[in-house]
């Protein structure tokens, strides 16, 4: 396991990079504008302290399923992840989510451009989202990956994922999802609100803490204000909307605020 990865579960931050719109999404500001964006939001993120940084499409609304997508998402976001990479080296963990489940093409970026991990949704159990019915992917992606020599990519896997209905899966309570998802070759579970910028359920997060030994993420819904009560619960948090400027998701990151929620959640760790 490379020397960077080694303390993502022991109390990290990871701030989200959120890129602007992709090309052939509307409001596409040129590939120039997505990487200098990219890298002031890096620039603020680790200038707050954050322990590593997850790179996300997150302004492609409306998102596409992955086999809808054209190979412009694989390259415009390996090119800002590798300008990532190369202007601010290798000590910080990098990830890589590609909205909307597309973690085959997630695990070509992390391998391209040298990430530590990616965070996966559809990873097992099929559901149905906003996009669609979204199939489980584990078994195809593990292969790929293997395909590609990147073993060391790791998987934070979503359960019970936001913006999705579990009404199929009502009868598997997420303590036995969780329980499941070491088989399913994951490194660590994410757990979240129903929607973004909403926590998730304290009650829930203890039962997949019982269920399963893998590293607990919190996915959603953290700010300074009420990261307390969830940082003894889980290894890591990843944290966007509340550490933007006014805690807007769509606006630029505050180092301030960066900073506030960092010695937040520390200071609650302990």
């Amino acid at each position: 396991m490379k020397e960077r990865i080694k303390k993502l579960f022991r109390g990290s931050v990871i701030g989200m990079v959120h890129l602007w719109p992709l090309p052939g999404v509307p409001g596409h500001p040129g590939m120039n504008r997505l990487v200098e964006e990219a890298l002031k939001d890096t620039e603020a993120l680790i200038a707050g302290g954050v322990d590593a940084l997850l790179i996300e499409n997150m302004h492609d609304f409306p998102c596409v399923r992955e086999q809808e997508m054209g190979p412009e998402v694989a390259a415009a976001m390996t090119r800002v992840a590798a300008s990532i990479r190369r202007t601010f080296g290798t000590k910080i963990p990098v990830g890589v989510q590609v909205l909307f489940a597309a973690n085959r093409t997630a695990v070509a970026v992390a391998a391209a451009a040298d990430l530590d991990f990616i965070r996966a949704e559809g990873w097992t159990y099929g559901h149905l989202s906003d996009k669609g019915w979204t199939e489980a992917t584990a078994g195809t992606v593990v292969r790929y990956r293997k395909s590609l020599g990147a073993d060391e990519v790791l998987v934070l896997a979503d359960i019970k994922k936001k913006h999705a209905s579990h009404a199929v899966t009502a009868d598997v309570p997420i303590a036995d999802v969780a329980a499941n998802m070491e088989l399913q070759r994951a490194d660590a579970v994410v757990v979240t609100g129903s929607t973004t910028g909403k926590a998730p359920s304290i009650r829930e997060i203890r039962m997949v803490n019982k269920a399963t030994r893998l590293p607990i993420v919190i996915g959603s819904g953290m700010t300074a204000r009420n990261v307390g009560p969830f940082a003894g619960l889980c290894q890591a948090v990843i944290v966007g909307s509340s550490i933007k400027r006014l805690g807007e998701w769509h606006r630029p990151v505050d180092s301030d605020r960066v900073r506030r929620f960092v010695e937040a959640y520390r200071e609650a760790r302990g």
